[in-house]
This record gives C-alpha cells, structure tokens and sequence, in this order.
C-alpha cells in the first residue's frame, strides 16, 4: 500500500530531509586520504544526533554503523570500519535520518582525492540519471518511466544498471511501497500522485551488473570487482512535479 502524505508531514520529511543533506555537507569536508570509514560514521553520528534526530541505519535488522560507507567496488551496505580511504578511491554514502517519526534518506558518490577520467565519468553519468529519472516524476504519470529514463541514460554511456536493489518510497518506516526499479520498459506501474515521497537511487556499475553480498551478510559489491556509483534523492510528488526533500 502506497501512503500518500498529508502537508504536516511533508514538513516534517523535509526537516529530516534537511539533516541528511546537511550531513551530507559535513561529511565531504572530511572526505580526503587517511581517513577511516568508522571516524566517518562517528561524525555522522554526533552530527545527526545533533538536530535531535535519530540514524535511521544504527540498529536497522542489526547493521552497526550510523551511515553505509561502501568504497570503489562496494555498491551498498557498506559498514563503517577500519578501512583506510586512500587518493583514488570512491567512497558512497548513504545517510538517513529520522526525526518526529519521520526518515529522510540520501546517498553520495564522492572522490577521494585524484579519481581517474573513467571513474569520474561514472560518477557524472549515474548522478545525472537520477536527475533524468527526476524529470519523469510527474503527477498521473507512470513510475516506470522514471526507470526507463534512468536505464536509457545509463546504458547510452556504456555503464549497467544494477537489478537486485531498488528504490522505495519513504515515511515514518525507511522502506515502504512502492519499489522503483532503475530499468525497464516505460507505461508500467503505478501513476504518480501529490503526496507519494519516493526514494529514487540508481546504482550502476562500470562494468557488468552483476553483484553480490560478502560474508558480513551487509556489503554488496561488484561481481567482476570495477567500480560502481550509487546516487540517491528522496522526492516528493506535488501537483506540478517534484521536490526534492534530501537537499539543504
């Protein structure tokens, strides 16, 4: 069951929406070579519980850490450790936070130092499929379309799109109906109504799309070991479009 929200909580989504964003921007002045993925947690950690707000990943079905940290091939899940970030490397994060009942949620691909041009085209391409999966989210509109936009624009640039994890929408639990593909045919779905809040978040690979979990049973990484992107905005549905809950 799809829950649309009312205008009350739609101001309580962007708050936490905020937070995560504002995290977001507290974390990339800490993103350089030598530091860990658990000092990241650590300060995500003290600066969301700063706003009175709760992590929404600490403790969620057991994982550990406050945000995902996944690092060059890691897709998702990644848990915050002793790995040391070193100049190259891609770090994803995904933050969430929940205030007054209410989860807004995030991810960000960023460089660490000098990335390579083919890396940093990956990251241009999957940032920019969001933004083109965005533009399909329409009131009456199908929500394949959003996936297809993604999956065309993707797949024009000679990246894959990753089949196993999904979007979703978001309210007072972190995962709710409906799920949102990152490919597939346009038409399909459910039409997109005012009120519905959607995270949309594709995860695409250099190489194939093909991946799976590590035996810590969280970390999901790159079958053929390449690099991968993960971008993610939490969205709500208006009568004219969209709005973006997840930015500052």
């Amino acid at each position: 069951m799809i829950i649309r929200k009312t205008d009350r909580e739609l101001k309580i989504m962007r708050y936490a929406g905020k937070i995560v964003a504002w995290t977001h921007q507290e974390l990339q002045r800490h993103i350089k070579p030598g530091v860990t993925t658990a000092e990241l947690d650590q300060i995500a950690d003290r600066f969301i519980q700063s706003y009175d707000a709760v992590p929404s990943f600490k403790g969620y079905h057991g994982f550990t850490g406050s945000i995902c940290t996944s690092v060059n091939e890691e897709l998702v899940h990644g848990v915050p450790g002793n790995r040391v970030l070193k100049n190259g490397d891609i770090i994803s994060i995904d933050i969430g936070a929940k205030i007054h009942g209410y989860h807004g949620d995030s991810a960000w691909t960023y460089p660490v130092g000098a990335i390579t041009a083919e890396t940093e085209q990956l990251l241009d391409v999957t940032r920019n499929a969001l933004y083109k999966g965005l533009a399909e989210a329409k009131p009456k509109e199908r929500l394949s379309n959003v996936s297809h936009a993604i999956q065309t624009f993707v797949e024009k640039h000679g990246f894959s799109v990753v089949r196993e994890y999904v979007g979703h929408g978001v309210g007072q639990d972190l995962h709710e109906d409906p799920q949102i593909p990152h490919f597939g045919p346009p038409g399909k779905g459910v039409r997109l109504k005012p009120g519905m809040v959607l995270a949309v978040e594709p995860m695409i690979n250099m190489g194939e799309r093909y991946v799976h979990t590590l035996d810590d049973n969280w970390t999901v990484v790159t079958t053929d070991g390449k690099n991968c992107a993960h971008f993610e905005h939490t969205i709500a549905i208006t009568d004219s479009g969209y709005d973006i809950l997840t930015q500052a």
